[in-house]
């Protein structure tokens, strides 16, 4: 197979992700409703209650919607991810997923062409929650906005490794809300999205070690510190370590002689 071949494979992959996420506008629409309620709503309750939040780059006191703007970033790419997942465990049951797994490229090479397209969407929807928050009063440094780009691009192929991953696990797609419910909300709301480390050390000490060894947090606090022109590299490590995880265990598991698929044809 020539470069060719690849690029071809690459792109086709990646112009139907985004030609479905196009046509598919309630998609784009509840993916921004969720962060912005959280910015627009319940951002005042959580403010009256924890009034001035730190943000780490400058360790100084902010308004609490200037803070969560980064974790919100981070739940449009965790819920992408999701989604993601969703859609895989869709076409494999509708029989589209396996004419794709027959296809002579490596099997990796189309989960990752897979994965970056999903978080190519995920950017995109990022931007646009960013320029609806700029509009509400919500700024950045300007170039925070260009190099939060491989934050973002980092951390969405973390999180969408992880739907991958959940995907070669999930049998039907009955079960994909129950695992969603199981994995979303305690990776998000045990994370500091919505709080610092400080805060959740005043509740509990095995909550504050939980959300700080929770690979979302760190992506979180990737996107955070790059969005204000700083470099968290223990962010950095930890949200590429997670990657190479999630996706190797991905790619084990749509291994058709190794993997959950494999179980599945036995069974």
């Amino acid at each position: 197979m020539s470069i060719l071949h690849y690029w071809l494979a690459m792109s086709g992959i990646v112009w139907r992700e985004l030609w479905r996420f196009v046509t598919q506008r309630e998609r784009f629409i509840s993916a921004l409703v969720r962060p912005l309620v959280w910015l627009f709503v319940f951002a005042a309750g959580f403010r009256a209650a924890l009034g001035l939040a730190i943000i780490p780059p400058y360790q100084t006191y902010i308004l609490y919607e200037v803070y969560i703007t980064p974790g919100l970033c981070g739940m449009i790419q965790l819920f992408n991810g999701m989604q993601s997942s969703l859609s895989m465990v869709y076409d494999r049951e509708m029989g589209s997923m396996r004419l794709l797994m027959v296809c002579p490229l490596p099997r990796w090479f189309l989960l990752i062409s897979k994965l970056l397209a999903g978080t190519g969407v995920s950017i995109l929807q990022v931007y646009v929650f960013l320029a609806i928050a700029w509009g509400y009063g919500i700024h950045a440094p300007w170039e925070g906005y260009l190099g939060v780009l491989p934050a973002l691009l980092l951390s969405g192929l973390m999180l969408g490794a992880l739907g991958l991953l959940l995907s070669s696990l999930i049998k039907q797609l009955e079960n994909f809300a129950g695992v969603m419910n199981f994995v979303i909300f305690p990776m998000f709301f045990l994370s500091t999205a919505l709080y610092p480390l400080w805060k959740l050390k005043e509740s509990s000490h095995a909550l504050e070690l939980i959300a700080q060894f929770n690979p979302f947090s760190q992506a979180v606090e990737l996107i955070r510190f790059a969005l204000y022109g700083q470099l968290n590299v223990f962010a950095l490590v930890y949200t590429a370590s997670a990657f190479i995880v999630f996706m190797g265990l991905a790619i084990l598991g749509y291994n058709p002689s190794k993997g959950m698929m494999a179980r599945r044809t036995q069974a």
